[in-house]
């Protein structure tokens, strides 16, 4: 028999026709209502290219406008290792895991204690990270505490360099952050010609809900695009505060954002590179929290993602992360169907990995735990391979009633490729004796693990360029006057 074609699991809340609707009342939006950029030189831009002013800054952005940048945004990304290998493909219904966010506590390994987040914390995750299978990116996901502000979106990405080889995702706090971040990046791969043949990183860019765009964002847009930098738009639509209280009219809110984003940078530079992203919040009018991880979210979350594959654009999206405060129920409950969800809606980067409290909070042990739900997930997406091996009717019919299958080679072959093996995180022991129980539970195995993995050697960086980055950040640090910082060294 020749092999069938396997089902890929998948998940949609949108038919072709309410995807067509929302598209188009969302280019009336942009024409109509308009779309605030506080930038001088983002609405000049704008303009030469076709909008039109309607008063303040408050831009009228054309279906022409908007066709034409969708028709010049690159349809796929590749996004390379440090040391120049591709290692994820934002085509398709690929997805890949990161850490996400901008956690200002770190929950320490007794799983109950939280304190702000320092360097160290951003050291420790990015050697973590690195040790995982199934969190394929980096991410500046935290704020350390015991950095000048001024320079603590370039030391991030600096930290994320020196300590792993994976791609990440990265943010600027600054209007000259792209830069920085531009130079360090190149720095640590070879050049500048090097880092735009093969991205090695991708920068978030928020819009201010509704409909606006601050000046620190549109410089990013400007900056990411003169210097061929992958722009991940992450619009926050929040049903009854920022966006309507239905969930069809946030996701409206959420396409002319990311619209008037994509038409920007187009408008900058062609073939931009783009990713069409979002952290949309359920706002629970009872206790008046912003909540990531609620089921609205979700479904925010699925809709924009059918909106992005319309539009033939990587997707991303927050998922694996939780509104709890510790590594409880709510915690696993909201991280499996968080991600599950937008890994089954073909989102290909779910970012999220090891958030607690509204993202706030990151915790080392929960990214161990959540390797191993991303990688439960992945092995969902692969489905079930249906072909004359794998249905194994003739080894079936040779065992008849009553088969031992243990000892055949055919389970020899399939017992480990068919499975998701989780790690020794995931406790599959039968217990010994009726009151036998582990007394730490995950947490203690989590930590264990975190452990394991921080204490193994460290990984090294090719002289030539660990040298160069050191100068660089050096050099970022002398315009600011900053003479040392947590973690910086020229070894």
């Amino acid at each position: 028999m020749t092999d069938l074609k396997t089902v890929k699991p998948s998940v949609a809340v949108l038919s072709e026709d309410q995807i067509k609707e929302i598209y188009h009342q969302a280019l009336r939006v942009l024409e109509e209502s308009g779309v605030y950029f506080e930038d001088d030189l983002a609405c000049a831009i704008l303009r030469e290219n076709g909008a039109s002013h309607k008063g303040g800054n408050v831009i009228s952005i054309p279906r022409k406008l908007v066709d034409d940048a969708l028709m010049v945004t690159p349809e796929s990304l590749v996004l390379y290792s440090r040391d120049g290998e591709a290692t994820v493909f934002l085509e398709g219904d690929n997805s890949y895991f990161n850490t996400g966010g901008a956690a200002i506590k770190q929950m320490e390994s007794d799983g109950l204690t939280a304190r702000p987040t320092t360097a160290k914390d951003l050291v420790d995750m990015a050697r973590l990270v690195e040790g995982l299978a199934h969190v394929a990116l980096q991410s500046t996901a935290l704020v350390p505490s015991d950095v000048p502000t001024e320079i603590s979106d370039s030391y991030r990405v600096y930290l994320l360099l020196k300590h792993s080889r994976k791609p990440m995702l990265a943010g600027a706090f600054s209007p000259i952050g792209i830069g920085h971040i531009h130079r360090l990046l190149a720095a640590a791969v070879g050049g500048d010609a090097e880092l735009s043949a093969r991205p090695r990183a991708v920068i978030d860019v928020c819009p201010s809900a509704p409909l606006k765009w601050s000046r620190l964002a549109c410089n990013n847009i400007v900056d990411c695009a003169r210097l061929r930098l992958p722009i991940e738009f992450i619009s926050v639509p929040m049903p009854g505060a920022c966006s309507s209280a239905t969930l069809s009219g946030s996701v409206v809110v959420h396409t002319a954002e990311l619209l008037s984003g994509i038409a920007l940078a187009q408008a900058v530079s062609n073939n931009t590179p783009v990713i069409y992203g979002g952290a949309p919040m359920y706002f629970d009018m009872r206790s008046m929290s912003t909540c990531l991880s609620a089921l609205e979210a979700s479904m925010i979350i699925m809709a924009y993602a059918q909106i992005g594959k319309f539009l033939k654009l990587p997707v991303h999206a927050y998922g694996l992360l939780s509104d709890a405060k510790a590594n409880d129920f709510q915690a696993g409950m909201e991280d499996a169907t968080s991600g599950l969800l937008a890994g089954l809606a073909g989102v290909n980067i779910i970012s999220g990995v090891g958030m607690l409290e509204f993202a706030r909070i990151t915790s080392m042990e929960k990214i161990v735990m959540d390797n191993d739900v991303a990688g439960m997930i992945i092995r969902l997406k692969r489905g079930i391979d249906v072909n004359e091996e794998t249905l194994a009717t003739d080894l079936i019919i040779s065992h008849g009633p009553g088969g031992d299958y243990m000892g055949t080679r055919h389970t020899l072959k399939w017992f480990k490729n068919e499975p998701y093996l989780p790690s020794e995180v995931i406790d599959r022991s039968m217990p010994k004796g009726e009151v036998s129980r582990d007394a730490g539970g995950i947490q203690k195995r989590a930590a264990t693990m975190v452990k394991r993995i921080l204490d193994a050697q460290p990984l090294e960086m090719e002289f030539e360029n660990r040298r160069a980055l050191d100068l660089t950040m050096a050099g970022i640090m002398e315009k600011y006057s900053i003479k040392s910082l947590p973690g910086f060294n020229r070894g």
